[in-house]
């Protein structure tokens, strides 16, 4: 009766969970009267592909995912390096100071210069409006240097690492030939969480990009969906005001849609790694 009752429970949770990610993937494709009107509510109604279609024409749109995939690929590149760079150090008991160095890491977690001094600072080494803006600010993340260090430490037999040495392996063979092979796993999270941070960031742009053809994809959408700066795509003048909304409804859907399905391709790829990863790289009580 326990077991009935809890996948009950779970499955119910599990369908008020889904059935929104659904239903805008069904208003998507649907004729936005119907989803004005209520009228469509599981299956997609009038079926169609214009608010695609819109989508697509939008040079603004195009431009951000553009952005957004470059953004994405090399600040997690630059981040999954980083972290890794200094979490193996921190992770080796015969590196002195390295607990003095944690602390410094961590303390930067709870104490920061702050949002002003920050934009001061970036903007001296010249990188407001820049690509780096976006991927060198937030290189690397403390938290991920302390779960990939917990991983190192006790995932990573020490005694393989000493046997390497007595064989001549330095510190960067080792690091490559054996300790990243076996840390897949964390490996993936780390990918998982700051593909997904840059993939959803845009207060970080907000504050340093002004130059629309720097804009990500996220930041795009912000204009469309909370400011409502559809002219372009909607053509107002031509439209009357139902129509204008029809339109701005089947387009908030399809790009939700649109910006969310990179994201959606890339968990299945590092789901079997991402529980392991993460649960192994833990701190243990």
């Amino acid at each position: 009766m326990f077991s009935f009752f809890n996948y009950s429970i779970l499955a119910i949770i599990a369908l008020l969970i889904l059935y929104p990610l659904y239903f805008v993937v069904s208003a998507s494709f649907s004729n936005p009267t119907y989803i004005l009107t209520g009228e469509m509510w599981l299956w997609p109604k009038g079926f169609n592909l214009d608010a695609y279609k819109k989508v697509f024409e939008n040079e603004d749109i195009v431009n951000g995912f553009i952005n957004t995939l470059k953004y994405t690929t090399f600040g997690t590149l630059i981040n999954v390096i980083m972290t890794i760079m200094a979490a193996y150090p921190l992770s080796r008991k015969d590196f002195y100071g390295r607990n003095v160095i944690m602390a410094i890491f961590v303390f930067t977690m709870f104490f920061s210069g702050g949002l002003i001094p920050t934009y001061l600072l970036i903007r001296d080494l010249g990188m407001i409006d820049t690509f780096w803006v976006m991927v060198i600010p937030n290189a690397v993340a403390v938290w991920n240097i302390i779960i990939m260090r917990t991983f190192f430490q006790t995932t990573i037999p020490l005694e393989l690492q000493e046997s390497a040495q007595i064989d001549g392996c330095g510190n960067i063979r080792i690091l490559i030939n054996i300790v990243l092979p076996l840390s897949l796993p964390v490996i993936a999270v780390m990918v998982l969480f700051y593909a997904v941070g840059h993939w959803n960031s845009y207060f970080h742009a907000l504050i340093y990009l002004s130059d629309k053809e720097n804009f990500p994809l996220q930041l795009v959408l912000r204009e469309i969906l909370i400011k409502g700066e559809m002219d372009e795509m909607i053509k107002s003048t031509s439209e009357s005001f139902f129509k204008q909304q029809l339109s701005v409804e089947g387009l908030k859907y399809a790009v939700l849609i649109v910006s969310n399905l990179p994201m959606m391709i890339l968990y299945p790829f590092l789901q079997r790694y991402f529980v392991k990863g993460f649960m192994v790289g833990s701190i243990k009580g």
